[in-house]
C-alpha cells in the first residue's frame, strides 16, 4: 500500500467531529493493540482533521483500554508504512494541537503516540509504562528521548530500563502527563482542548537539569538488575541523549537500534516466549465460560506457604478465610499477615489505605463450618498425604456441594488424595510458588477426575490473581518440581564427579540463572528434597548412581540458610565454601570410587542443560505436560530460567543437533541409565515450528 493511499477495509479509527474538535476512537478489540490497521487509520484521521481546519483533535481509545502495547505479531518481519514513527510526526506536523487521553493502560507503542502528542490527560487508574526492553529490544518510536525530556534522564533510565508500568498519580506527580480527570474522558478532553489551544510538541521541551552522580547511579543500578543485556545498555546510552537540545538524530539513532534488536536472538527468544505464555493458560477443549466466580477464599495452614496464598489473594481483591488448628496457632499467622502488609506500607510498596482493606477482607477461624459461605477452600498444611486426606474429609462435608477444594501439594499424587470423596471432581491442585504473593507461576494440577469446571475456575483464578498458568496432569513434582529434581540430580553428580559446588553455582548463573542449584537448595532448605528421596526410596531404579552427599549434608543438620550451613556456611551472613563440605565431597568420591575429573563452565552448562530437556520430553511423552511450550514458561517463571534465552526447549532447539546428542550421551553415562528416556528430537522439531510465533 502507499503512503496515501486509503484502505478498503474497514478501519479500526473512528473519525468525528464535535464542533471545532476531530475525535479519533481507536476500536481494534480485545486491546486495541498498535496494529498497521491502527497506525494508518490515524494518519488518514489526522490528515483529514487538517482538511477540516478543525481547532484541535482528541485521539482515544474504545472499550477497556488506550493501547496496551503494539501488535508484537509484526514484529518477526519488516514493519508496513505507516510505522509508528510516521504517525508521531503527522502529529506533529499538524497545525492543531493533539490531546492524547487516556484510560486503562497506555503501554509501548501506546505511551509513546501519547508522548507524540502534544498533551496527555488520563483517567483515575490508567496505567502507562514502556516495557520495550523486557521483550528484548528499546523504544523504537520516541520513547527514549520524549519520555527523560519530561521526567528527567535517571529516572527516564529507572522507567524504561525496569520496564515499569505506573499508575496515573505518579505519572501526573513527575510530568509524565498533563491532568488525571474525572468524569467522563472525552467530555473532558474536550474541555482540555478548549483551555489549550497551542501546540506543544515534546520535543521542544527542554530534558530537566540533573547531575552527573545521580545519572550514573541510575545507569548502573539499571545494568546490574538487567544483567548487562545488549537492549539495556543501548536504552541507557540512547536515554542519555535526550539532553541533546536537537531530538531528530538520537530518534534516528534509536529506531535503527530498535529495528536491529526487534529480530535479534534475545527479541525473538521473548516474543516466542509472550505467545507461549498466553497458550499456556489454555486448555484445548475446554469451555471457559463453565468456570465459578471466586467471591470467598479460604485457605487451611497458616504457615509459611498459606501466609503467602492468602496475601495473593488479598492482593487480588478477593475475602480470605484463614482456618487454623487453634486459637494460638491462628494468632500467630494472621500477625505474621499483619506484619508483613506494614512492612510492605514501610517500604512503599503498598498504600496505606489498600492495606486496610487488605485488612478488611481477612478473617480467622479454627472451626471448618465457618468455611461454609466459601467458593473455593485452599489446603496448604504439612506435605503430607495423610495430613492432608483428613484435612480434604473434614472440609467436604461443610462445604456447599458445587464449592472447589484445591490442595497446594508440590509432589503428592492428587489422585490419591481424591480417594474417598463424595464429589473427586470438586478436588484441583493449584501448585503456587513461594513466596506464593510474588512468584508468578501457578500450577494447576488436573486430577484423573478434576471437572472442567474445577479446571476452568482455576484459570480464571490464577488471571485473577495475575498469575501465569499452567496446566498439568498427576504426576511425581508435576512438570516445574520434576523438571528441577532431573536438573539438581545432574548438578549433584557433577559435584560427585569432581566439580564443586562453586563451580556448577557459578556457571548456572553465567548462564544465566538467577541463582545456582546449590544456593537454590540452600535457600529453600535441603530437608524438602531430603524428604522426597526418602520418599521415593523404594521405586528409586537400581542402576541409578545415587549421591549421598546432600544426606549427609541433611544428617549433620546442614538445612541450608534457616540453619546456618548447607552446602556453604553462612556464619558470616554470606554464602562461604565451607571444608566441611569439601570433606564430605571427598568421602563420597571415595566411596563410591570416583576419579574426580576436571569441568569446564560451558560442559557444566550443557549438562544442566541436557538433564532439564530430556525430562521435559519425557513429561511430554508421558502427557503430563500439555505442549512442549508450557515447559519453557514452567521453567521461566518459576526457576530463574533466564528469559532472553526462551526456556530450556527453545534453547535446545537452537543448538546443533551432533551437540544435543552428545550432551543427551554424556548424561545417559552420568545418570546410569544407559540411554536417554525422552523423544528428545520429536520434541525440539515441535518447538522449531514455534519460534517464528
Amino acid at each position: 500500500m502507499t503512503k496515501h493511499q486509503i484502505p478498503t477495509a474497514e478501519t479500526p479509527i473512528s473519525y468525528q467531529l464535535r464542533g471545532t474538535v476531530a475525535v479519533l476512537t481507536i476500536d481494534n478489540p480485545p486491546v486495541n493493540v498498535g496494529s498497521q490497521a491502527v497506525r494508518l487509520g490515524l494518519v488518514h484521521g489526522i490528515e483529514r482533521a487538517t482538511s477540516d481546519g478543525v481547532a484541535g483533535a482528541i485521539i482515544i481509545g474504545a472499550g477497556k483500554t488506550f493501547i496496551a502495547g503494539s501488535d508484537l505479531k509484526e514484529f518477526g518481519r519488516p514493519l508496513d508504512w505507516p510505522q509508528l514513527p510516521d504517525v508521531i510526526a503527522a502529529i506533529e506536523e499538524a497545525p492543531f494541537p493533539v490531546v492524547a487521553a487516556l484510560h486503562g493502560v497506555a503501554l509501548g507503542g501506546g505511551l509513546e503516540l501519547a508522548l507524540g502528542c502534544d498533551y496527555r490527560i488520563a483517567a483515575p487508574g490508567t496505567k502507562v509504562g514502556l516495557p520495550e526492553v523486557s521483550l528484548g529490544f528499546v523504544p523504537g518510536a520516541g520513547g527514549t528521548q520524549r519520555l527523560p525530556r519530561l521526567v528527567g534522564v535517571s529516572r527516564g533510565i529507572e522507567l524504561i530500563c525496569n520496564a515499569s508500568r505506573i499508575a496515573a498519580d505518579h505519572a501526573l506527580d513527575i510530568g509524565l502527563i498533563d491532568a488525571v480527570v474525572s468524569g467522563d474522558l472525552l467530555d473532558a478532553a474536550l474541555d482540555f482542548v478548549g483551555q489549550h489551544p497551542e501546540k506543544r510538541p515534546v520535543r521542544s521541551i527542554a530534558t530537566p537539569s540533573e547531575t552527573h552522580d545521580v545519572i550514573e547511579a541510575a545507569a548502573s543500578k539499571a545494568q546490574k538488575l538487567g544483567k548487562n543485556r545488549p537492549n539495556i545498555s543501548e536504552a541507557i546510552r540512547l536515554i542519555r541523549r535526550a539532553t541533546e537540545p536537537e531530538m531528530a538524530d538520537a530518534l534516528a539513532d534509536e529506531r535503527r537500534v530498535f529495528q536491529d534488536m526487534r529480530v535479534g536472538p534475545d527479541a525473538t527468544a521473548l516474543r516466542y516466549l509472550f505467545f507461549a505464555e498466553r497458550r499456556a493458560a489454555t486448555v484445548e477443549g475446554l469451555d471457559g465460560r463453565c468456570a465459578k466466580t471466586i467471591a470467598q477464599v479460604g485457605v487451611v495452614g497458616g504457615g509459611t506457604m498459606g501466609q503467602g496464598i492468602v496475601r495473593a489473594c488479598l492482593k487480588a481483591g478477593l475475602p480470605v478465610t484463614l482456618l487454623e488448628r487453634d486459637e494460638t496457632a491462628l494468632r500467630m499467622s494472621l500477625e505474621k499477615v499483619g506484619a508483613h502488609l506494614d512492612a510492605q506500607v514501610a517500604k512503599g510498596r503498598l498504600d496505606p489505605k489498600d492495606r486496610a482493606e487488605q485488612s478488611e477482607r481477612l478473617s480467622g477461624a479454627v472451626d471448618p463450618g465457618v468455611l461454609a459461605q466459601c467458593d473455593l477452600v485452599i489446603e496448604a498444611v504439612f506435605e503430607d498425604m495423610q495430613v492432608k486426606r483428613e484435612v480434604i474429609s473434614q472440609l467436604e462435608p461443610v462445604l456447599s456441594p458445587d464449592a472447589l477444594i484445591a490442595t497446594n501439594t508440590s509432589y503428592l499424587d492428587i489422585d490419591a488424595m481424591s480417594e474417598g470423596m463424595a464429589c473427586p471432581g470438586r478436588l484441583i491442585g493449584l501448585h503456587f510458588f513461594s513466596p506464593a504473593d510474588v512468584m508468578p507461576l501457578l500450577e494447576v494440577v488436573r486430577a484423573e477426575q478434576t471437572s472442567d469446571t474445577a479446571l476452568a475456575t482455576g484459570l480464571k483464578l490464577a488471571r485473577t490473581m495475575g498469575k501465569q498458568p499452567v496446566v498439568s496432569r498427576v504426576a511425581e513434582g508435576f512438570i516445574g518440581n520434576r523438571m528441577y529434581a532431573a536438573y539438581r540430580r545432574r548438578a549433584e553428580l557433577l559435584v560427585l564427579d569432581g566439580a564443586s559446588p562453586q563451580q556448577v553455582d557459578a556457571a548456572a548463573v553465567d548462564f544465566g540463572f538467577a541463582m545456582g542449584p546449590f544456593a537454590v537448595a540452600d535457600m529453600s532448605g535441603l530437608d524438602i528434597a531430603w524428604a522426597m528421596r526418602k520418599r521415593q526410596a523404594a521405586t528409586r531404579a537400581p542402576q541409578a548412581r545415587y549421591v549421598t552427599i546432600p544426606d549427609r549434608l541433611c544428617e549433620a543438620g546442614r538445612l541450608g540458610r534457616k540453619t546456618g550451613a548447607g552446602w556453604y556456611d553462612y556464619s558470616s551472613g554470606s554464602a562461604q565454601p565451607d571444608e566441611t563440605v569439601d570433606a564430605l565431597i571427598d568421602a563420597a568420591r571415595a566411596e563410591a570410587g570416583v576419579t574426580p575429573q576436571s569441568y569446564d563452565c560451558d560442559t557444566i552448562q550443557r549438562q544442566l542443560l541436557a538433564a532439564i530437556v530430556n525430562e521435559a520430553a519425557c513429561l511430554l511423552e508421558e502427557s503430563v505436560a500439555q505442549r512442549a511450550s508450557d515447559c519453557d514458561v514452567t521453567f521461566a517463571n518459576g526457576y530463574g530460567f533466564p528469559r532472553w534465552r526462551g526456556g530450556p526447549l527453545y534453547w535446545a532447539a537452537l543448538q546443533s543437533a551432533d551437540g544435543i546428542s552428545a550432551d543427551l550421551a554424556a548424561l545417559a553415562d552420568a545418570v546410569g541409565f544407559g540411554h536417554v528416556r525422552g523423544p528428545v528430537d520429536k520434541v525440539l522439531n515441535g518447538i522449531k515450528d514455534l519460534r517464528g510465533s
